[in-house]
């Protein structure tokens, strides 16, 4: 199983960023959802995803992880604050949004914890774990070549 992650994780992080992006562009254009102010913080740190992953994956190019898992660790964080500003309502009056829809505001709850924050947290975690992987599964195969050619 750790093998299928480490040889397949730039294509399940690029699918993943694909997932993320399309679902919130069908949210905004297709719902009418207005993103908040953290809300377009989050898409920042998706969206290039999908092309910087898209093309290592096209490539097999597992180093990419460079660039993936930090954007993805600055997404989650900013998501980890957008989750914790609807859930803690004392988190919401620290910096209020002030222009455009409320940061705090829920177009959806599912079973009362499941948001649009927390589906983005979600994303940029596997995407952090994928990757994880990936770059385990490149340090391998290099460390394997290097004992070969001794």
């Amino acid at each position: 199983m750790r093998s299928f992650f480490r040889n397949y994780g730039v294509y399940l992080a690029w699918l993943v960023s694909l997932v993320a992006t399309l679902g919130s562009l069908y949210l905004s254009e297709v719902l009418h959802y207005e993103p908040c102010r953290l809300c377009w913080f989050q898409r920042i740190f998706m969206y290039p995803q999908v092309v910087v992953l898209g093309i290592a994956a096209y490539r097999n190019d597992r180093s990419a992880a460079i660039y993936a898992i930090p954007l993805s660790v600055i997404g989650g964080c900013i998501s980890i604050y957008h989750y914790a500003e609807q859930k803690i309502p004392a988190m919401s009056k620290l910096l209020p949004c002030k222009v455009g829809i409320p940061c705090n505001f829920d177009y959806l709850n599912w079973w009362g914890f499941i948001t649009i924050p927390f589906m983005a947290l979600i994303a940029f975690v596997l995407i952090i774990l994928f990757m994880s992987a990936a770059r385990k599964g490149m340090q391998e195969d290099t460390a394997e070549e290097t004992s070969n050619e001794v």
